[in-house]
């Protein structure tokens, strides 16, 4: 076999030969953003350039129209490498989480790896997961069996700071749904039972709620509809919240409290309430074998970790539902200075120079740790035990 260190600069110098078309894929998803479950141009894009490097393309997967699978195997099946992409954008804001990054990251490391090491002893894949920002698709796919048989699954973010490793919380929505009773809201408003009341009821009650629980829950939302008109009693209320907690089970309690509030709310007001809940997103586990390998691939590269935070300063990915089932990890890399996620500045950031350099280290870094995993001797085994004993349920 051509020597480890040999064929890692290979794959290197193939991302940094095919640079001014990652470039441009990149910008072109930049620049058309669709939201979760929409990402069609994406997808196809995506498909093609994988196509073009030899992988086959199946698509959909899990029931999913815009998420895809793009393999190509090897000398055997195993190791079995997921390269993920995502690429939804963010509604108002386009691609302001920088998955046009994300996605190119993946699928350039992907390509690299069959331009420069086409022979690979194992299944290299590529997962195209949509929706993050919204519904979850990898929950989905995880439910529906994609990550079986998979040893290491892998992805990059661009934050504002260089991380190896970073926990998540986990995370599920709530859609909240007052019906009450119209009437005019002037003549005769003891007739109406007010939907609008009972969600800002709802709303206080939350805000109540927030004084009583472990540092680490979030909770946030937004009214959605609120009425239609001044002089109607609002029939109709609802809001979205979502509900975060460093673990499921504080979530899964806190979740009840929230739901609590609401049915405390429509007693108060005679509304009728019903909930509707999305997916759960799972908090995060890193796999430090593969982390390792990451941040060893990124130091050939000139580019050195910070300590990621003792608390706060996370959020939450449906990546986390993954590490439940196989070796994942999923780093940051900066592409700006004191910048949030979910901002105009950050989708700035996401089409600027920085944002492509970070982008295509990203990838140089997936693609040789990718290699770590196939040719190192007792890397899948080293990282299944560490997996096995991290793991709730492993």
């Amino acid at each position: 076999m051509e020597d480890l260190g040999a064929l890692k600069d290979r794959v290197s110098g193939a991302v940094d030969a095919a640079r001014d078309e990652f470039i441009a894929l990149s910008r072109r998803i930049h620049e058309t953003p669709e939201l979760g479950l929409q990402e069609r141009q994406a997808a196809d894009w995506l498909g093609a350039t994988l196509r073009g490097a030899g992988f086959a393309v199946e698509r959909p997967v899990a029931g999913l129209e815009t998420a895809f699978r793009a393999g190509a195997r090897g000398r055997g099946a195993r190791p079995h490498v997921a390269l993920l992409a995502e690429y939804d954008a963010l509604a108002g804001l386009g691609h302001a989480c920088g998955h046009n990054l994300i996605c190119m990251a993946s699928v350039g490391a992907a390509v690299a790896l069959r331009r420069a090491a086409p022979d690979l002893p194992g299944t290299l894949t590529v997962l195209g997961t949509p929706a993050e920002e919204t519904m979850g698709g990898k929950v989905v796919m995880v439910d529906q069996g994609v990550f079986e048989g998979v040893d290491a699954a892998m992805m990059f973010h661009p934050s504002r700071n260089n991380w190896w490793t970073r926990g998540a919380l986990a995370a599920q929505s709530l859609a909240v749904k007052f019906h009450g009773k119209p009437a005019h809201a002037a003549a005769m408003p003891e007739k109406g039972i007010n939907a609008l009341n009972a969600l800002l009821l709802t709303y206080h009650a939350i805000d109540s709620l927030r004084q009583h629980v472990p540092s680490d829950v979030r909770i946030h939302g937004i009214i959605t509809k609120g009425g239609d008109a001044p002089n109607v009693v609002p029939a109709y209320a609802e809001g979205d919240f979502l509900v975060r907690a460093a673990a499921r089970a504080t979530m899964t309690d806190v979740m009840a409290k929230v739901q609590r509030c609401a049915e405390g709310a429509a007693a108060q007001t005679g509304a009728r309430v019903e909930f509707e809940q999305g997916l759960v997103y799972a908090e995060r586990y890193n796999n430090g074998v593969l982390a390792g390998f990451f941040a060893e691939n990124m130091g050939r590269l000139g580019v050195q970790g910070d300590p990621p935070p003792s608390e706060g300063g996370v959020g939450s990915s449906d990546i986390g539902n993954v590490s439940m089932v196989c070796p994942t990890i999923h780093p940051y890399l900066k592409i700006a200075d004191d910048v949030s996620g979910h901002t105009v500045e950050f989708r700035e950031a996401a089409a600027s120079p920085r944002g492509y350099q970070a982008m295509l280290a990203a990838a140089k870094g997936l693609a040789m740790t990718a290699l770590d995993v196939f040719y190192r001797p007792g890397a899948v085994d080293a990282m299944w035990s560490e997996f096995k004993k991290t793991v709730p349920g492993a």
